[in-house]
């Protein structure tokens, strides 16, 4: 285990607590692109806190007199943090916004821009944490999986926000899936089936760490006979550079953006996988997606299935980057920055930390 410092069993997991408010817990928004500074839009750049990004929007909406489908915003942040974001509305509200006041939100500046804010429409996020009642030794556990993180990364699970208050939203997308719920709000149906499809790609995440850990210990052979895999699934993956084993057929995609592919030269993608070229995805399923081939596509028929909503792929892996930390010994307190890609999750690294392999699974 000394070489995978966040693979712990129960017994020696880290006793690290860590829960969210926007005292500890910050979230700054990194934008795609700089605004352009003239345009039928202003871009409101907002600082909140105990506001999901939605309740935030409908305050908004409320106080300028303008429908909330014209109010763009392109992050969902975190409730309970203080969050620092993008959203815009289209100019001619923008001199309501001087009697604008509420408790929880603070409009920091404005600018223009050419166009409405859309959804996905950032670089990543900044995120700064700080963990309290931590000792010496706890610290230096935590210095420990941190060093293995700068140097291997993180599995990019969809964070336990993603399913809800009680972890089960995704229960009422399959139902609509599996057509045993009927839902005519469009919307609210689209996101029920996308917290199923996180879900499933949470399942198949899981199973291909636990793999990747069997082959840290057990042969390919041996690891194919635990798994009830056909032989040679395995091939050529145990002796690979990374903890997390590529299989051939693996949809690929240069890192942190570009085209995707099916890795069929194993030791040279597991190679370049290392070095941070590019990353395995895992399937979001779906129409109009790509799926994996040959003995990857054995490992995600499971967990594959028919969605009415189109599909896509998710880095299975990612690098946090920009990281910081500090002990303040006095307090006891244990204080982290970092950054993900868009569309990861802080929790991946909270949970690393403390010792817990599951990843977020809702």
């Amino acid at each position: 285990m000394a070489d995978f410092p966040w693979l712990m069993p129960l017994s020696h997991r880290n006793d690290i607590h860590f829960v969210p408010s926007a005292r500890d817990f910050i979230v700054e928004e990194i934008p795609l692109y700089p605004f352009s500074g003239e345009g039928e839009h202003t871009i409101l750049h907002v600082r909140k806190k105990e506001l999901t990004t939605w309740e935030m929007v409908k305050i908004f909406s409320e106080h300028l007199g303008v429908p909330q489908r014209e109010i763009g915003y392109a992050g969902l942040k975190d409730k309970h943090a203080m969050t620092l974001q993008y959203l815009s509305i289209p100019a001619r509200f923008e001199p309501a916004l001087e009697t604008f006041d509420h408790p929880g939100i603070r409009i920091l500046s404005l600018t223009r821009h050419t166009h409405k804010l859309r959804l996905g429409h950032l670089k990543g996020n900044r995120f700064s944490l700080r963990f309290k009642k931590i000792l010496g030794i706890q610290q230096a556990k935590i210095d420990s999986v941190l060093d293995w993180i700068e140097a291997n990364g993180v599995p990019n699970y969809f964070g336990y926000q993603r399913f809800g208050i009680h972890g089960d939203n995704w229960q009422e997308g399959q139902a609509i899936v599996e057509g045993r719920r009927r839902m005519r709000d469009r919307k609210k149906r689209q996101f029920l089936i996308s917290t199923y499809q996180s879900k499933l790609f949470n399942d198949w995440l899981s199973k291909r760490i636990e793999i990747s850990r069997l082959l840290a210990s057990f042969s390919e052979e041996e690891a194919e006979h635990l798994n009830e895999l056909p032989a040679g699934t395995l091939a050529g993956t145990r002796d690979q550079a990374h903890f997390f084993k590529i299989l051939a057929g693996d949809v690929m995609m240069h890192y942190p953006h570009g085209r995707i592919f099916h890795a069929e030269d194993l030791p040279s993608e597991a190679t370049k996988f290392a070095a941070r070229d590019r990353a395995p995805t895992g399937l979001i399923p779906g129409r109009r997606v790509q799926r994996a081939e040959g003995h990857a596509r054995v490992l995600e028929t499971p967990y594959d299935t028919t969605i009415s909503e189109d599909g896509s792929r998710r880095y299975a892996w990612i690098w946090p980057e920009e990281i910081t930390r500090r002990y303040v010994p006095e307090k006891a307190h244990y204080e982290l920055g970092f950054t993900l890609p868009k569309g990861a999750y802080a929790t991946n690294v909270v949970e690393m930390l403390q010792g817990r392999q599951e990843g977020a699974n809702g």
